[in-house]
């Protein structure tokens, strides 16, 4: 049984814990180490290990203080050297190259964002689970099967930051980037109808934006289009 807790979600700052009873990680650590310690109910020590999609801060900010407290960073190369980071504690993976923690077995895979080598990442158990990490992506080229649970990036929707723009909310040089960096509703609808959802039993959605998202309107265009459960996460 898969659990997730989200310590946050959004520009400010992401970061979330998953555990399937027997290892528990995390997942980004984009707060202030403070904040993760009051997440985590200070159990710290107790994560096998902290994955890293990318290096910018509101994802990456306390890893220099998660690795003196002894927690094992799995990150790209990409990452590990934007952040200068350098310890026995930095395992650099790459994408398609499968490793373990515990009883998880994780793949990572590329993604698409501004960002110095980004990562996805799968995650299966031994208790069959499979468990899709993707954020801060405009697109996702690979598909899967057999997934259970689903942590995605729903940052924006198109129409509504049309309308921002129009109204003069929200600067028009905002949308370029957010075409070619972040995932939007319309993106996570093309993802979930190219991919295996027979076995989804969660849905959480991930890093909605302050201005250009609306949370209930994606909670039930997500739950209506799959009949899965969806939360959204906690900012």
């Amino acid at each position: 049984m898969i659990e997730i807790t989200s310590l946050g979600s959004s520009s400010a700052g992401n970061a979330y814990r998953i555990t399937d009873g027997n290892t528990p990680l995390l997942l980004d650590a984009g707060l202030r180490y403070k904040d993760i310690q009051r997440g985590l109910a200070f159990r710290v020590s107790e994560l096998a290990g902290c994955l890293v999609s990318h290096d910018h801060g509101d994802h990456s900010i306390a890893i220099k203080d998660l690795i003196k407290a002894g927690v094992d960073i799995y990150t790209s190369s990409g990452t590990a050297d934007a952040l200068r980071i350098d310890s026995h504690r930095v395992h650099r993976i790459s994408a398609l190259e499968p490793f373990t923690i515990g009883t998880w077995s994780i793949l990572p895979f590329d993604v698409q964002h501004d960002a110095a080598e980004p990562l996805g990442f799968l995650l299966a158990n031994t208790a069959g689970d499979k468990l899709l990490f993707a954020t801060d992506t405009y697109y996702i080229k690979h598909r899967f099967t057999g997934l259970t649970h689903i942590m995605i990036e729903c940052n924006y929707s198109i129409q509504i930051l049309n309308q921002n723009i129009a109204a003069g909310r929200v600067p028009a040089v905002m949308k370029h980037r957010l075409l070619r960096s972040h995932f939007s509703l319309e993106n996570v609808k093309e993802f979930i109808r190219a991919n295996d959802m027979r076995r989804v039993q969660e849905i959480h959605l991930l890093h909605l934006s302050d201005n250009n998202s609306d949370e209930a309107l994606f909670k039930r265009e997500i739950m209506a289009l799959t009949g899965k459960q969806v939360y959204v996460a906690g900012r």
